[in-house]
């Protein structure tokens, strides 16, 4: 079973329903191109990072025997997110990492593409959907989520997250997708 990043439902509205995230941990690349490009260009570097092309730290943190370690697998988790970065056609594509992991037992990553930060707690407003991964069906729901959120008197307060929850081969009638807009408390 795959871990997948926990939150609260606060509430339920028209179109969505409003979440809170815990704080988190992620791995992350920026790459170029279109939707759809960047999506599968993102995902080699940070598989690459969960399956071992890292330097595990060694007891007691950083320093030179983090850098004596070997390298750690990491568990696959759910989602895989896209938001668009600080310009057209630049992506951050992320993975959450697991619950287990904290900013001192995260291994560091061998690609200097591929950084890992913390993400503190954020109240978000997120709606699910079934379907193919094309930047049409995510930016429909974005588009409506949006207007819902501002209907419901809520102010979006960061840049849309295009999260998909299964692997390429699911089929797209079966495909758990997300669009998650993060709001003002």
């Amino acid at each position: 079973m795959t871990e997948q990043q926990p939150y609260r439902v606060v509430t339920r509205h028209p179109g969505f329903e409003l979440r809170r995230y815990p704080p988190h941990l992620i791995a992350e690349v920026r790459v170029e191109g279109s939707f759809e490009q960047a999506a599968r260009d993102g995902f080699r570097p940070l598989a690459a990072y969960i399956g071992g092309a890292n330097r595990s730290r060694a007891e007691g943190g950083g320093g030179p025997a983090a850098r004596e370690a070997g390298p750690a697998t990491i568990a696959m988790t759910a989602p895989y997110l896209q938001e668009e970065a600080d310009r057209p056609g630049c992506w951050l594509v992320r993975i959450v990492l697991p619950a287990a992991c904290t900013p001192h037992t995260l291994p560091e990553p061998t690609d200097p593409r591929v950084r890992t930060r913390s993400v503190p707690g954020q109240l978000a407003a997120a709606v699910r959907f079934r379907g193919r991964w094309t930047a049409r069906a995510f930016d429909r729901r974005a588009t409506a989520l949006g207007r819902a959120v501002t209907a419901a008197g809520l102010r979006p307060t960061g840049a849309v997250r295009y999260a998909r929850f299964d692997p390429p081969w699911t089929p797209s009638f079966l495909r758990r997708n997300e669009v998650v807009l993060p709001v003002a408390e």
